[in-house]
């Protein structure tokens, strides 16, 4: 098999049916228990190949490596799970591909894109709402997890410590498209489901999305409430 899931995937509160999705996958790979005592060997030039041309939407990495961490592993369209989205993986606790983790041994980086769905970010917990490279995003997980909205997609970056965290979102670029770190990324071309405050700043860019979508969504909502009563 050409890519590897996580050994230590973050699980995050409302994302349940991504998990699930993903335990089938994980049901075709022997998974090996711990950390590696080493570096891992360099992920494979037919993988990165996988990755670097998958078709269906843009799939963000921050290169070859992170913060001295090898790039270890990546999924491609042969792994493609819709619900899932597709990964990029650094670090050594990559040991095979599903969701369950052993010991304490966590990746300093897993960045997940996926296509997303209309959905309230309040089961994620205590969070807090932010612009991130002209987007919006929502921390939580005491900042160790960020999920970017852009385009038509969500960018998830899970990570060992906040400022890991908020380095990588600086070195997002698309793996399969062309795009660099540190500028600007697109809107968003849905309404991010933020659930709590959101700054002047950031409020101004939701109002503004293109084709004023977050003022469609609501109107859709309320009219739909109307119906059901």
């Amino acid at each position: 098999m050409t890519a590897m899931r996580a050994a230590t995937v973050t699980k995050r509160p409302g994302r349940s049916l991504r998990a699930l999705a993903a335990v089938g996958a994980l049901l075709m790979a022997l998974a090996l228990s711990g950390c590696s005592t080493g570096q891992p060997r360099p992920i494979s030039a037919s993988a990165l190949a996988e990755a670097q041309t998958f078709p269906y939407f843009k799939v963000y990495w921050v290169g070859h490596t992170f913060l001295g961490h090898q790039l270890a592993a990546a999924d491609g369209l042969r792994s493609y799970i819709s619900s899932v989205g597709d990964s990029v993986y650094y670090g050594d606790c990559v040991q095979s591909k599903g969701i369950f983790g052993t010991g304490t041994c966590k990746l300093p980086l897993q960045v997940t894109t996926v296509i997303y769905h209309q959905h309230s970010n309040e089961p994620l917990g205590p969070q807090q709402n932010v612009l991130v490279r002209g987007v919006p995003a929502t921390v939580y997980e005491e900042g160790r997890s960020i999920e970017i909205y852009t385009g038509q997609v969500a960018i998830d970056v899970y990570s060992d410590t906040p400022a890991h965290a908020l380095i990588a979102t600086a070195q997002l670029r698309p793996a399969n498209a062309p795009g660099a770190p540190l500028v600007p990324l697109p809107l968003p071309i849905y309404c991010p489901g933020l659930s709590g405050p959101e700054p002047p700043e950031l409020a101004r860019v939701m109002a503004n999305l293109p084709g004023r979508v977050c003022q469609v969504t609501a109107a859709r909502k309320a009219y739909a409430k109307t119906l059901k009563h």
